[in-house]
């Protein structure tokens, strides 16, 4: 998909697709909003030393390295994998400044993230491990058990197949118990699409204008 860069509120790019008229993120702040629902309300909220985390949506990268930034920060070890359809072409990510906005020092990791191959596990330092898998979610066949996991796909209204019961039901057979999903996303049917899958949902409130989003659990 061809995309354009756009500076949204807090400083932090985004990528806008004029191809579905939708942004990777909202607006009103790139790098506020992926750390509120992914990191804050997702990531700090599983206690265990080592973490397994699967993304729908490597998108930008925005989450991984934040997620990334975190495992240092934490000291936790972190196997990340992430799903994409639609890669946004190195030259592109490479543009995007979010290394300049968190952390200057860690540009290099950024890139590593993006340059590294598809399809194969890259060890990015001593807490972070990266498989980004170029795949159609819809008809990947998961192998692997997770912790957590980051719910990033465009919007039902773009995407509708991305948000269905059946797909819900195959990441809930996936995850261990107490495993948390989380997803910018609180309109009722993905809501109740959630709870038919399994997960016990809860409404949060949401980063700078957005009101809520969803948070999910498997209780067991």
């Amino acid at each position: 998909m061809q995309t354009e860069l756009k500076v949204t509120e807090d400083g932090s790019h985004t990528l806008f697709v004029p191809e579905i008229d939708e942004c990777y993120h909202s607006t009103h702040g790139a790098i506020q909003e992926s750390q509120h629902i992914f990191i804050e309300a997702g990531l700090k909220q599983c206690p265990k030393p080592e973490i397994r985390v699967l993304e729908i949506g490597f998108g930008t990268g925005l989450n991984a390295f934040l997620t990334f930034l975190e495992a240092g920060r934490s000291g936790k070890q972190v196997h990340y994998t992430s799903l994409e359809r639609y890669p946004v072409s190195v030259e592109k990510a490479l543009q995007l400044n979010y290394p300049e906005e968190l952390v200057p020092g860690e540009r290099r990791a950024f890139e590593q993230m993006h340059v590294s191959a598809w399809n194969a596990p890259v060890q990015v330092n001593d807490y972070f491990s990266l498989e980004k898998i170029e795949t159609d979610f819809t008809r990947f066949d998961f192998t692997g058990m997770y912790d957590v996991i980051y719910f990033d796909a465009f919007s039902p209204e773009k995407q509708p197949e991305m948000w269905s019961r059946e797909l819900f039901e195959k990441i809930y057979t996936h995850c261990y118990p107490g495993a948390i999903l989380t997803t910018y996303c609180a309109k009722g049917m993905v809501r109740r699409v959630m709870q038919a899958a399994g997960f016990t949902v809860e409404r949060l409130p949401g980063p700078p204008g957005k009101r809520e989003i969803l948070r999910g659990i498997k209780s067991r």
